[in-house]
């Protein structure tokens, strides 16, 4: 069976903005690059909650019909529509086989949120959080530039996402950025 690996998403918060970005490819077999210009960012909530997404791009698909659901369930309330995600996700048959992650986000709160039940919210002073074969690449990238310089959220998530498209062969280089 062929198995695909590929995905950094990083998002960054920093003085009052949200930035969240995602490499293009998909490997296949860990050997065979299949796409280079994959789109693994969203914008959901109207417009108002960006959503990165690794694993299983159907099963990512999925996750984001069910999450844009959630928040139209709850008025948009971001907080209660990933909590009520991750319970489904945990609790569901079918979706309890979905192999992916997700990072998800509006102006105010950042969650990732797995299939196992976590749901992760950044601490206070670390304003970022990542997933997916180069996560800890660009995570690290990304906190070494908030502490170090005053880059902004998009400088960050561009540079930090740069760097992990050196060192990690499952990322590359085409980044899809949002920003809020």
């Amino acid at each position: 069976m062929d198995t695909f690996a590929s995905t950094t998403v990083l998002l960054v918060r920093r003085n009052g903005r949200v930035c969240m970005a995602s490499d293009g490819q998909v490997t296949m077999n860990n050997s065979t690059v299949m796409k280079s210009s994959a789109h693994k960012v969203r914008r959901a909530g109207k417009g108002q909650v960006l959503v990165g997404f690794a694993g299983g791009g159907a099963d990512a698909l999925a996750l984001f019909s069910r999450l844009e659901a959630k928040l139209d369930e709850f008025a948009g309330n971001l907080e209660r529509a990933v909590v009520e995600l991750a319970k489904e996700w945990r609790t569901d048959r079918a979706l309890r086989q979905l192999q992916a992650m997700i990072l998800v986000s509006d102006r105010d709160r950042s969650f990732l949120v797995s299939g196992a039940g976590e749901l992760l919210q950044p601490d206070e002073e670390d304003a970022t959080l990542a997933i997916g074969s180069g996560a800890n690449y660009a995570l690290a990238a990304a906190r070494a530039l908030l502490r170090h310089t005053e880059m902004g959220a998009v400088e960050v998530v561009r540079e930090a996402m740069k760097i992990a498209a050196e060192i990690c062969i499952f990322t590359n280089d085409r980044l899809t950025v949002e920003e809020l």
